[in-house]
């Protein structure tokens, strides 16, 4: 596996066509190829103990979001340099091989303006959805996700609603209110429509969420308060049926918010365990274990982190970095079978964002300035560490922590296993791995990442 672009180095030991390992230190080290040992006289002060009979969930794959100023930014750079740019994204030879979109269902923050697939005339409204339409996406969202479903076919789409289109809420606008209850069945045939629509364009969608944070109701740009009552009754009574009756069947994930009230997916599963898919979370609020408790209580429920963005509220390189890494471990060994970044890529004022919107403070996988000035960022780097080493179908095995050094191992489809290491220390460490034949030492630095791909013969498909 080649990553174009960045600084590397040629592994020199003689394991090195065992193990591949990557490494990141700073700002000006990132995701760097490295020798497989430190010194072969270290001994190692952090052992990490593997157990591969012990197995946890697979893993569906990482990704970020096309948000329609993403995809506006990526879409005005020169051909060759766009082509480069998605290549590095989704490219599993010669980029990070994302394989999971979550783009939003019409406007969110990060939209140039407001905009639904079915707007119309204030005091007006369009019970048989006459006037839907996708036009909106086809000019950067829908010819950037086809890209990059070519690029790696196993991307999946995810479609996420902020609010459905004004005139079905109770505020007459896209921003702040509620759905009325007797738009619920034609809001129904909105999604299925949307469905549709998409895969006359060659896109199939993987599976829904009902409601982006569902308990959160934004001033300045697309939101709706959705209740998990009605997020219930809108799922079993409208959504569900209106996909059967279509022949449709995503998949569907619910709640898609904080870790911080998990009384919300608990009340959907409790009471309609079978209508959803799934539970979606994001870690604006709250802690990574909220995900394993529910879904433990609920026989092993289906956990999907949706959406994370890192911003201006911690400060670069290091505690951001650090941050991400040590968010992300967690997040995994939480039951998660993705990790879902938020924006693909923003300009240097951290936008475009809907008119009204103010200061933005988040961060995207890439900052883009001009036709042909691209900047990854730590963002882009740290997602890395493990979309590039965890393949789609891998499955999580047992892995020690202590003594600050977090980890993640998880066995890929291959008969390879890739272990993703941040040391979250003050102190550096040299951790030794001891798999089979696999049996290397490691020097890792103080808020360090390590990422690796080896091959122990420790395990085989199917086991």
């Amino acid at each position: 596996m080649s990553i174009t672009g960045l600084n590397t180095i040629e592994a020199t030991d003689a394991q090195s066509e065992l193990v591949k390992a990557w490494l990141t230190t700073d700002a000006t080290h990132m995701l760097q190829t490295v020798d497989t040992c430190a010194d072969k006289d270290t001994v190692p002060d952090v052992v990490l103990d593997v157990d591969h009979t012990k197995r946890f969930q697979s893993i569906m794959g990482f990704g970020a979001s096309f948000t329609d100023s993403s995809a506006s930014l990526i879409n005005s750079l020169d051909t060759s340099v766009r082509q480069q740019v998605m290549q590095r994204l989704f490219d599993r030879q010669r980029g990070i091989g994302l394989s999971l979109l979550r783009n939003p269902m019409g406007a969110c923050d990060y939209s140039r303006w407001v905009y639904s697939y079915d707007d119309m005339p204030s005091g007006e409204s369009d019970a048989t959805l006459k006037h839907f339409s996708i036009k909106h996406d086809l000019a950067d969202i829908l010819p950037l996700t086809k890209m990059a479903m070519q690029i790696n076919p196993e991307v999946q789409l995810i479609a996420s609603p902020w609010s459905a289109p004004g005139w079905m809420k109770d505020s007459g606008t896209m921003i702040t209110g509620s759905l009325m209850k007797r738009w619920y069945s034609a809001y129904a045939e909105y999604f299925v429509k949307f469905i549709q629509a998409y895969e006359r364009e060659g896109v199939q969608v993987h599976a829904l969420t009902v409601q982006n944070e569902p308990l959160f109701e934004p001033p300045h740009y697309p939101g709706m308060l959705v209740s998990a009552r009605e997020e219930l009754e809108f799922v079993v009574s409208y959504l569900r049926p209106a996909l059967e009756r279509s022949g449709l069947s995503p998949e569907i994930y619910g709640y898609d918010h904080n870790w911080d009230h998990p009384e919300y997916p608990e009340y959907l599963l409790t009471h309609a365990h079978d209508a959803f898919d799934g539970i979606a979370w994001h870690w604006y609020g709250g802690e990574a274990e909220r995900q394993s408790e529910v879904a433990q209580r609920y026989q092993d429920f289906p956990s999907y982190f949706t959406e994370g963005s890192g911003g201006e509220w911690i400060p670069a390189f290091r505690p951001a970095f650090s941050n991400l890494m040590r968010t992300g471990i967690e997040i995994l060994r939480n039951c998660s079978r993705s990790l879902i970044l938020w924006n693909i890529a923003l300009d240097h004022h951290n936008g475009p964002t809907v008119p009204g919107f103010g200061r933005s403070t988040c961060r995207g996988l890439l900052k883009i300035s001009k036709s042909t000035a691209v900047e990854y960022t730590l963002d882009y780097y740290g997602l890395a560490h493990f979309s590039s080493a965890i393949a789609k179908g891998a499955v999580r095995i047992d892995s020690s922590q202590n003594k600050g050094v977090r980890s993640l191992v998880c066995d890929n489809p291959d008969g390879t296993t890739a272990f993703v290491l941040f040391n979250d220390g003050h102190e550096d460490r040299n951790i030794g791995i001891r798999d089979a034949e696999l049996n290397v030492v490691y020097k890792l630095p103080s808020q360090a990442a390590l990422t690796i791909v080896a091959h122990t013969s420790t395990w085989s498909k199917g086991e």
